[in-house]
């Protein structure tokens, strides 16, 4: 049967409309759980202030930035206004601005919904760990459910109301710099107070992790969701756009435009159901795993999601079974990735415990076992993404001209057609590391903590796979985006009358210039991160001294810590870092547009996506391996707590830290930025380039 693409819009509102309304149901379940503990209550309510300020001041900031960027975009893309360009030129700002806002609103209501989830997971744990789990999971849930829908809503409403899918890059691109500094920011944030607590108090003092004399202790917590919840959502919120966008774009320019600009919108909604189904599954046995649990949940949506879209393109005139084919590659290799970085980071494999032994030694041998198993790391995903890469262009390439290049985006949607479950995974980490701490901090007992270890230990593995999947759809996500720079600069080359790109000649010294420069980027944008949280750290660090050297009765426990000063040290800080990388990255995109053209941001991209993608990778699994390292010490091997393996393993945590979860995480979002930025500059990019 052949269907309308007004039935794809209709079915995509619909679709949207049943999301909204389970995450609403979940919100509802988890605020009818109950909190007694008067302790409780009161950190949780430190932790929710702390992070909506957080998030309140970060988004002030952003507002002005992106008033700024729309203001660019109304006067020069994607042609100058005094050139004729006014209506183009005002849908791509009103498309730009719709991406920011809905990008924020998932963000915002996703911090809302964790700090109402952690005080009761924590409490629930008292009763054991499937209610707990529950509790957790559906907390994650909520974003998990908004952040596809948002998405799917977005970029259905922009090609309906415009047509041009061209116009869908402006959307992307508010999406993606709002995600480039969200997660940029609230990753300065979080590791600056986790890095901080760690040293002081697990290394110099001795004392637990959430222990309450720490003052860092809430800073931490807050931490937890502003960079895990907010940050990451943002970063998979843009993500999912930027694979629909250029999957869109290039579908616009194929001979069947019309039924792959509806394959792209049936798989995406498809996507959605396929999560819906697999959250609605998600259960954890009296005695068993959460690990399994989430894992098994992924499992099932995966398959949920390759049935479903066998059905419909079985069903639906029109529809490849090689571009199904080409999804299911992406999708099966992004659950392989998730597979291989499991291994590397799971507490129960040999990788982790090794590493942990490696710390009996001294800090020098935990950092250089987790430095080299980092980099092994990354070579089953570098492969992977590249075979996905590969087979899905020969797997389309004999449809006709330009579907290679489809196949490949569609590869990328494929593998984030289980974004709702995937955030939903990754959100329920910062819930279940805070119960952990606040489940200590309500003196709720040893077996309580015991359990919500478990959880946290489950939340720690999972955000780590669920990072290793991130990155790798972004590098499917950005290889389309640079056959979407293709069609782009080619439309523009055609109305000029100047020759066509059929690809980058690496000899050619302008794409060679671009490829050097691109590559090197990541590097200074991970260098200017880290060392972001390194300069806040220190900060917090000397006020942790300060507050133990002269708050009277702090070390007896006596008298509570001031908690809002290293808040807002953690704050400051992070609002003062976040702007300079972020600005770098396109400033860097920019510079080398107007020097070589069209040709040198071709190799700049390519540069940029192979190196970036590497370092993001590497940094991501070695930091996740770090933090298992510790958490297994800790659980009573290799000496345990407060041995000289434990405090080796912390000082590993605190170097990966920063590499996990503000460095690499946000590579991927800096490649979809400069990605986008050269497909919306392309015009400027061939009139004004020197070379």
């Amino acid at each position: 049967m052949a269907l309308s693409a007004g039935f794809f819009y209709f079915l995509s509102f619909i679709a949207a409309a049943i999301a909204f309304l389970f995450a609403l149901y979940l919100y509802l379940w988890v605020n009818k759980q109950k909190v007694v503990n008067s302790k409780i209550i009161e950190v949780s309510k430190l932790i929710s202030e702390g992070a909506s300020a957080f998030i309140s001041r970060e988004y002030r900031i952003l507002a002005v930035f992106s008033a700024v960027f729309a203001m660019i975009i109304l006067l020069f893309l994607p042609t100058p206004i005094w050139e004729g360009g006014v209506w183009d030129n005002i849908s791509m700002t009103i498309a730009y601005i719709a991406g920011t806002v809905l990008s924020a609103i998932a963000g915002k209501i996703g911090i809302m919904v964790a700090t109402l989830s952690n005080g009761r997971t924590a409490e629930k744990a008292e009763s054991g760990l499937k209610d707990a789990f529950l509790i957790g999971f559906r907390g994650g849930a909520v974003m998990g459910l908004l952040v596809v829908a948002c998405s799917l809503i977005g970029v259905a409403l922009v090609l309906m109301l415009f047509g041009d899918a061209s116009i869908i890059l402006g959307f992307s691109f508010g999406a993606s710099s709002l995600a480039l500094f969200a997660k940029a920011g609230g990753g300065i944030f979080t590791k600056t107070a986790d890095v901080a607590a760690d040293l002081t108090g697990k290394v110099e003092l001795g004392i637990p992790e959430d222990d309450p004399r720490n003052p860092a202790v809430i800073a931490d917590n807050v931490g937890d969701n502003v960079g895990d919840v907010a940050g990451m959502g943002a970063d998979l919120f843009d993500s999912n756009v930027a694979a629909a966008a250029s999957a869109l774009v290039i579908a616009s320019s194929l001979s069947g435009a019309a039924d792959a600009i509806n394959m792209v919108f049936c798989y995406m909604i498809l996507g959605l159901i396929s999560s819906m189904i697999g959250i609605a599954n998600a259960r954890v046995g009296k005695n068993g795993s959460p690990t399994r649990a989430l894992n098994a949940s992924t499992y099932t949506t995966t398959a949920v999601f390759l049935v479903l879209t066998a059905i419909a393109t079985a069903l639906i005139e029109g529809f490849s079974w090689r571009v199904w084919g080409a999804s299911s590659v992406g999708l099966l290799v992004g659950v392989i990735i998730g597979i291989t970085t499991d291994y590397f980071t799971d507490d129960t494999k040999p990788i982790v415990q090794r590493v942990a032994k490696a710390s009996s030694s001294g800090p020098a041998f935990t950092v250089l076992s987790g430095v080299s198993y980092g980099f092994i790391s990354a070579l089953p995903a570098m492969v992977g993404i590249a075979v996905s890469a590969l087979a899905a262009y020969k797997i389309c390439d004999p449809i006709g001209e330009g579907y290679a290049l489809f196949g490949i985006s569609m590869a990328a949607v494929g593998m984030l057609s289980i974004v709702g479950m995937i955030i939903s995974n990754d959100a329920y980490g910062p819930i279940v590391d805070n119960a952990r701490g606040l489940a200590e901090m309500g003196g709720l007992g040893e077996e309580t903590i015991r359990i919500a270890d478990e959880l946290d230990s489950a939340g720690n593995t999972v955000k780590a796979v669920t990072k290793g999947f991130s990155i790798g759809a972004a590098g499917l996500t950005v290889i389309s985006l640079l056959g979407a720079f293709m069609s782009e600069a080619n439309a523009v080359l055609s109305e000029r009358g100047m020759d066509l790109i059929t690809g980058f000649d690496i000899m050619n010294p302008a794409v060679f210039f671009g490829i050097l420069v691109g590559a090197s980027l990541p590097a200074l944008f991970s260098a200017m991160l880290i060392l972001g949280v390194d300069r806040n750290a220190e900060r917090m660090v000397a006020e942790i001294h300060r507050q133990f050297d002269t708050i009277p009765g702090l070390r007896e426990g006596k008298t509570a810590p001031d908690y809002s000063l290293c808040i807002d040290i953690a704050a400051s800080g992070a609002l003062r870092e976040l702007i300079p990388a972020g600005l770098a990255a396109i400033i860097a995109t920019i510079i080398v547009g107007f020097i070589g053209g069209p040709s040198a941001i071709g190799g700049f991209l390519l540069g940029n996506i192979v190196s970036g993608l590497l370092l993001a990778l590497f940094m991501s699994n070695s930091g996740g391996l770090w933090d298992n390292s510790k958490k297994y010490v800790e659980a009573g091997n290799e000496g345990g707590k407060g041995s000289n393996a434990h405090k080796a393993a912390v000082i590993g945590d605190t170097v990966g830290d920063p590499f996990k979860d503000t460095a690499g995480p946000s590579i991927n979002t800096q490649i979809t930025v400069v990605s986008l930025v050269s497909s919306l500059l392309v015009s400027v990019f061939v009139s004004f380039s020197i070379f």
